[in-house]
């Protein structure tokens, strides 16, 4: 079976389109569309997040460490930031951090330091060796997500940023 749309004229049928035509007919009582939009992000989301966390794997980072190394790094010189500020603006929660961190430190790629202004927290820090790596690891993180893109239009990449960063904002704002 096809599906046909003015942008896609001849779209093969997916496995979401199976499942929203079957819940269709099996609960013509409920609007049984939603899928066709969630069932596929979520499927996409399943099948970026493997080719992402390939690449980290190439740099011998996990996704977390890559997203520990990668927020320090964008913090500017001097690529560092309390605990509490990274966790803040990663992905990742304060107890999760701690044990990335400490694995980071292990290969001295970072280093935890008492904060110059509260003795009570630690910052932590790039150090040169992680610097270097992060850096070259999101060269190739930056190759392999125009790589994952590359089959988008520019205008399609540019709508659909544009409506994902509305749709994130109104569910980040929902109770």
């Amino acid at each position: 079976m096809t599906r046909s749309t003015p942008e896609h004229p001849e779209r093969p049928d997916d496995r979401v389109d199976r499942i929203v035509a079957a819940w269709a007919r099996e609960r013509p009582d409920l609007d049984t569309t939603p899928p066709a939009v969630i069932g596929r992000l979520h499927l996409i989301g399943r099948l970026l997040t493997a080719q992402l966390v390939a690449e980290y794997e190439r740099w011998g980072l996990s996704e977390g460490e890559f997203d520990v190394l990668a927020t320090l790094r964008r913090a500017g010189a001097p690529y560092a930031r309390t605990a509490g500020e990274l966790a803040s603006h990663t992905m990742i929660t304060t107890g999760g951090l701690t044990k990335r961190v400490d694995r980071l430190v292990e290969r001295g790629l970072v280093r935890r330091d008492v904060d110059a202004g509260d003795a009570r927290q630690r910052t932590i820090s790039l150090t040169a060796a992680g610097r270097a790596l992060i850096d070259d690891a999101y060269t190739a993180h930056i190759a392999n997500e125009q790589r994952l893109l590359a089959s988008l239009p520019a205008e399609d990449r540019a709508a659909l940023e544009r409506i994902l960063a509305g749709w994130l904002a109104s569910l980040e704002r929902a109770p």
